[in-house]
């Protein structure tokens, strides 16, 4: 449930139940192709058995790949590599969204893996140089090119012995080598955010980048996941540090990904829980973050990563009550590939800065990804039933418009 908040009044008519405009670049094949997965993915047990299917014949090396990549993958995912994503990005830029590369192989644990990774973000990096009005962010998890347990070693403050000090200056170097090249390369990058008790480690690594990187514009931006009940302080105290130190704030701003593992952790080792108490304090504080947000524009820039129709509604209108252009550089909007077309392209229909996650990889690494989309559209409140209900309703006008 969200709050309850009276809403500004707008000069202009922006309306997510616009169907027309949500699917405006989905052909019919393609409409009818998103509502049979949709519909798929609406029954919860399918799901799960699905889901448990598609795991056993990778494990057992059934050749499957063709069927997920003209599924699911199609769906969610731009491609098995960059140039594979060239379609997806010039055909978001034909409707005015922009394209996030974001490279979503998970689970790698050594050294020439992490190197890997970075060599393939600073691809990303190169590529969003050649096409900065298609792709005005790169992206990278700090996990994708650092050991997890080192992090976690160094938030809990504990001493490292000489190989893992060693490591901690190699991670630190190639969060500095992306950094450094976005900056060169005059691209914005994300830091993803990741679970808390790793997390103050990945912010320290961002507001130093920041303090090097951001002093005339965001160039590195952090990421604050507001299910947790001490980000909106953090937010705010992470605004106020850059206001004194003189470096841009660049803040990427979503609810979250990682609630029941995080409850799970705190009752396991006995810690007080993270997480907010229900949903209405997630969505109260992400509204109250969007709130400050726009009220300190002049040294900050947020892209706002959210499905939700309200707190997108919201943002557009406080832009408006403040006399912010809709396609003022210093916000954003930012949703999922294949996800939430009704927010996505309604907005940058009516000129906001919207840009869409596309993750690319091979088929089998990324499917830790696409088994989170599937969950995550079962799981969330109402999330699989409302693409569900929006493609049925487009389908609908399209054969009603044909009679």
């Amino acid at each position: 449930m969200q709050t309850t908040e009276t809403l500004p009044t707008t000069s202009t008519s922006l309306s997510f139940e616009d169907t027309s405009i949500a699917f405006s670049a989905k052909s019919d094949w393609e409409l009818k192709k998103t509502y049979w997965l949709f519909s798929i993915m609406n029954q919860n047990w399918l799901v799960k058995v699905g889901t448990s299917l598609i795991k056993t014949a990778f494990s057992l090396r059934l050749p499957i790949t063709w069927v997920v990549k003209q599924t699911i993958f199609e769906q969610f995912c731009g491609g098995e590599s960059i140039e594979d994503c060239q379609k997806t990005i010039d055909k978001l830029h034909q409707y005015g969204i922009g394209t996030i590369l974001d490279y979503s192989v998970e689970g790698e644990k050594n050294e020439a893996s992490f190197e890997a990774t970075t060599q393939e973000i600073l691809r990303t990096i190169e590529k969003a140089a050649q096409q900065p009005n298609s792709i005005p962010f790169c992206v990278f998890k700090v996990t994708g090119i650092a050991p997890f347990n080192l992090l976690e070693k160094i938030q809990a403050q504990q001493p490292l012995n000489p190989d893992e000090e060693t490591a901690w200056q190699k991670v630190k170097q190639r969060v500095n080598t992306l950094c450094q090249t976005a900056y060169q390369k005059n691209v914005r990058i994300f830091m993803d955010a990741e679970e808390s008790w790793i997390q103050k480690t990945i912010d320290s690594l961002a507001y130093d980048m920041m303090r090097l990187y951001n002093k005339e514009k965001a160039i590195v931006y952090n990421t604050y996941q507001f299910y947790c009940h001490a980000t909106l302080q953090n937010y705010k105290q992470a605004i106020e540090m850059a206001q004194k130190e003189g470096f841009w704030l660049g803040a990427k701003l979503v609810r979250g990904a990682y609630m029941e593992k995080e409850r799970k952790r705190a009752k396991e080792k006995g810690y007080s829980d993270p997480i907010q108490p229900n949903k209405i304090s997630t969505d109260t504080d992400f509204d109250e973050a969007l709130h400050w947000s726009i009220s300190h524009l002049d040294h900050v820039a947020i892209c706002a990563g959210t499905h939700n129709e309200y707190s997108s509604k919201l943002l557009t209108q406080l832009m408006q009550k403040k006399g912010i252009s809709p396609n003022d550089k210093r916000v954003f909007f930012a949703q999922l590939l294949g996800m939430s077309d009704h927010i996505s392209y309604n907005l940058a229909k009516a000129g906001y800065n919207v840009a869409k996650y596309v993750p690319y990889g091979p088929v089998k690494a990324v499917m830790p990804y696409l088994f989170r989309r599937a969950e995550e559209n079962t799981s969330v409140a109402g999330q699989a039933s409302r693409e569900y209900l929006l493609v049925k309703a487009e389908v609908k006008r399209r054969k009603m418009q044909v009679k």
